[in-house]
């Protein structure tokens, strides 16, 4: 029996790459601690909700299928980077540099951040994606709005209760963790409503340009198949 050739478009691909991007930015950019007003946040604020948007992006327009790969892809693109990170940390520093400090507290705090990354990078990732795929079932297509604001406030709920912890535990005092972890989970949601309308019209698009709107009926969700 034949086996079924499976292609990926142009636009399917630049949405995969943007999403590695925005995973290997957010691990750095967390290391570093914001004080805006009365609010304690992370730097990664800036980029880690776009990979939320992209998840729903996937699994609107392709299904949970594709997204499934697209999130294992950044899994992998994520551990690389780390890996090599660690290597780099690793390497003496020439004697006329004056970063070494510096760089170490990026990459040497970086692993820790990655391991706490990867726990609940897949967590929330998955739980959008799930969460995403089974409501646009349940309302055949429709509201794509009220399932991109549901599923991420599902997905960043997970994520932030698993990061923070595991990542700044320590590092960002245990009184401050809770209101830190609430304080993510509503910006990030936020900034998914605030940027909603483009998300809305990047969905259009994709099903425009690749003929696609993807329904996952009678399909398994299960995460290593």
């Amino acid at each position: 029996m034949k086996k079924e050739k499976i292609t990926f478009s142009l636009p399917f691909m630049f949405l995969g790459v943007l999403f590695c991007v925005c995973l290997i930015a957010a691990n750095l950019f967390e290391t570093k601690q914001v004080s805006l007003g009365p609010l304690e946040l992370t730097a990664g604020l800036i980029v880690f909700p776009v990979s939320y948007i992209i998840n729903d992006c996937l699994v609107e327009v392709y299904g949970f299928r594709m997204a499934r790969l697209i999130i294992w892809l950044g899994f992998a693109m994520n551990f690389l980077f780390v890996i090599f990170g660690w290597l780099a940390d690793m390497l003496p520093g020439a004697p006329y540099w004056t970063g070494e400090e510096a760089f170490h507290f990026m990459f040497g705090l970086a692993p820790r951040i990655a391991a706490a990354s990867f726990v609940a990078f897949l967590t929330g990732s998955f739980l959008n994606a799930y969460v995403m795929s089974r409501m646009k079932v349940l309302q055949s297509g429709r509201r794509f709005s009220i399932r991109a604001i549901a599923s991420t406030i599902v997905g960043e709920a997970a994520d932030s209760l698993i990061f923070f912890p595991l990542a700044l535990g320590g590092v960002v005092p245990w009184e401050v963790m809770p209101t830190l972890m609430l304080t993510q989970v509503v910006l990030k949601t936020a900034y998914e409503i605030v940027a909603l309308p483009l998300t809305i019209r990047v969905v259009r698009l994709l099903k425009r340009i690749d003929g696609k709107d993807a329904y996952d009926r009678h399909i398994s969700y299960r995460l290593f198949k």
